[in-house]
């Protein structure tokens, strides 16, 4: 199917809100690691973020757990005295089987900061890891099935030297790999790279420090973290304005031409 491109991957280049996750498939006695691309949009809303698995009922209990923690982190980030006026939208494209786990809760995460803070990531690069509300990446199971799954996928694209796979250091010690993967690494055209943190993790894919907060309370000037803040700040404010609409209704027409009416703030 990659081969084809029936399933879409992109192995090279960069692009915002995009970036390749990475699953384990079991048939039978057979295990093997699959790339799948996950996505994130996010816009102007109340805080929601929604997860399209979950809401399809097609993700299961641990996915929903490490799903609802990036919440948690986005709080602690961005949060402080303001509410977060957002809505977000995070999926795994072409993915029609029940998901579990919460090994793609870091994918997840770098998707929808990509989108916030308008700064693409790595295609060449696929990511793998659990994260808590503090932004520190934990191990995960099938480490080595999902290395090799990419690696195979990039060899039918012929290996660019540039493309490997990102994971949490605290996996490094469960390493096994084949001696194909091995010697590609050993050679430079294949890489396996180790993160301690989401900030580490972002840095790698998007080329861009992450930020800390200073003693004002401000991200550094032009860093991923400041940039998300930013645009959280703005549509903060715009939550914020008084509504131009005098009266107690507001008319909406959707895209399809039906009108209907809501309370003033309301959307179809």
């Amino acid at each position: 199917m990659v081969q084809e491109g029936t399933l879409l991957l992109d192995f090279d280049g960069e692009r915002i809100g995009q970036i390749n996750g990475l699953s384990v498939l079991v048939l039978g006695d057979y295990t093997f690691g699959r790339p799948v691309r996950i996505t994130a949009s996010a816009g102007p809303g109340r805080g929601a973020v929604v997860s399209i698995e979950r809401e399809t009922e097609l993700s299961g209990h641990i996915h929903d757990k490490g799903f609802l923690i990036l919440s948690g982190y986005l709080r602690s980030r961005y949060g402080g005295e303001r509410r977060i006026a957002m809505s977000a939208n995070l999926t795994f494209e072409q993915s029609y089987e029940q998901i579990d786990g919460d090994s793609a809760a870091s994918a997840e995460l770098y998707a929808l900061l990509s989108d916030l803070a308008e700064v693409p990531l790595r295609q060449d690069v696929a990511v793998t890891g659990s994260v808590n509300q503090h932004g520190e990446l934990q191990a995960i199971g099938g480490v080595n099935e999902k290395i090799e799954g990419f690696y195979r996928a990039c060899s039918l694209r012929e290996l660019s030297g540039t493309q490997g796979v990102l994971i949490p250091e605290a996996n490094v010690r469960h390493l096994m790999l084949c001696s194909e993967v091995v010697d590609s690494v050993r050679a430079g055209r294949f890489h396996v790279w180790s993160a301690r943190t989401v900030e580490e993790g972002i840095e790698l894919l998007s080329g861009i420090a992450a930020g800390q907060r200073g003693p004002d309370g401000q991200f550094p000037e032009g860093t991923l973290h400041a940039r998300v803040d930013e645009r959280l700040e703005r549509w903060a404010r715009m939550a914020e304005e008084p509504s131009s609409v005098d009266g107690a209704a507001a008319r909406f027409t959707s895209p399809t031409g039906v009108r209907s009416e809501s309370g003033v703030g309301g959307c179809w």
